[in-house]
């Protein structure tokens, strides 16, 4: 029989939850930190043609498995040409299983695609225990396909926790496997 495949919910669920209970002498499994929800964003600035914003868009949509949301520009700024409620940007929200597959391809598939990538630093990690990560390079998903890309662009993922610090946020991404840097 073959060994059970370990996936990020199943690394908390079995590892990370009662390594924090020891630890940290949490009486309540419900007060032990873990990951709410990640949110990605992406600007759209500089993408000025409608097509371009649809294929951004649209990979977007494939990499997070979920719909974006448009983010309109909240003034108008002459010197940008921008106009108020022209899109500015898109924003998905990854909670639940989805949140957990996508993490699960950061991690273990787009992280170490990364070009001459050593590991994160401490500060990429808030005081209140969030982590936020800026990629370059959305090539480095595996579902894109280099024959199909025009043109690069990056995006923001951030990572919120219920850590409340930063050294137990810490703690937590190290126990699933994030690719921190070593102190």
């Amino acid at each position: 029989m073959a060994p059970k495949e370990l996936h990020l919910k199943d690394i908390y669920k079995e590892k990370t939850l009662p390594l924090f209970q020891k630890e940290h002498d949490y009486k309540n499994i419900m007060s032990v930190p873990r990951i709410k929800k990640v949110i990605v964003n992406m600007g759209i600035g500089r993408l000025k043609d409608d097509k371009e914003q649809d294929t951004a868009r649209q990979a977007l949509e494939l990499i997070t498995g979920q719909k974006v949301q448009i983010r309109p520009a909240r003034i108008s700024i002459a010197s940008f040409k921008l106009r108020k409620g022209m899109p500015v940007g898109f924003r998905v929200t990854l909670r639940g299983k989805r949140m957990y597959e996508f993490l699960e391809k950061l991690i273990f598939s787009a992280i170490p695609r990364m070009r001459d990538f050593r590991g994160f630093e401490d500060n990429i990690i808030d005081e209140h225990g969030n982590l936020h990560i800026g990629i370059r390079e959305h090539i480095i998903f595996p579902e894109m396909v280099g024959e199909d890309v025009n043109r690069i662009f990056g995006f923001q993922v951030s990572i919120v926790t219920s850590a409340g610090t930063k050294e137990k946020a810490d703690a937590l991404f190290r126990s699933l496997h994030f690719p921190l840097a070593k102190k």
